[in-house]
């Protein structure tokens, strides 16, 4: 396995499935470090700690992080699994991105976003990595919300630990969303 299809896959266990290699994540969402890696080596090919470190301090969106000690590992955010990350609810700035495709924006228009399976709506403080999000799925369409409005009216955003700004919602209001 390369390093992006383990991080993928660290992707998937941390975020979605802990049970797939028979983990339990505690409420906060981190995991035992030793733990995963029993874990990975029953079921695929053995990963060291070396490996896995430098896996989580090269992920250029930070997706994971160890606790102070280095003996967890948690996802920095994309939850859909019943996690409490800690965060505390910060001031966002005036302008934050979110990037997506075509095709959601019918959606968009009628319910805003709605953060679905996961735990928060995720935002970007740029327009460069609202991009890098939105060509995940194709050509991206980048959506402006007024998050400093938002937060004046009782919106609550917090921040991750790799610079994501989540929020429960951004109702159709708060959006500026390209025509066309």
């Amino acid at each position: 396995m390369n390093d992006v299809s383990l991080s993928k896959f660290l992707s998937l266990v941390l975020r979605h499935e802990p049970e797939r290699l028979g983990l339990t994540l505690d409420s906060a969402g981190w995991v035992s470090v030793d733990e995963l890696l029993a874990a990975i080596s029953r079921q695929k090919t053995p990963v060291s700690r070396e490996r896995l470190e430098h896996i989580v301090a090269t992920s250029e969106k930070k997706r994971f992080a160890f606790d102070e000690t280095r003996t967890k590992i948690r996802a920095s955010q994309g939850h859909s699994v019943e996690v409490e990350l800690g965060y505390e609810p910060q001031i966002p700035p005036e302008i934050l991105y979110h990037g997506t495709v075509e095709k959601f924006l019918p959606s968009i228009r009628a319910q805003g976003l709605i953060k679905g399976e996961r735990h928060h709506v995720h935002l970007s403080a740029d327009e460069t990595t609202a991009t890098k999000v939105g060509e995940r799925r194709g050509k991206p369409v980048i959506l402006t919300i007024k998050s400093g409005e938002m937060h004046r009216t009782g919106f609550v955003f917090f921040r991750s630990a790799n610079g994501v700004w989540l929020v429960d919602t951004v109702p159709v209001g708060f959006l500026a969303i390209p025509e066309g």
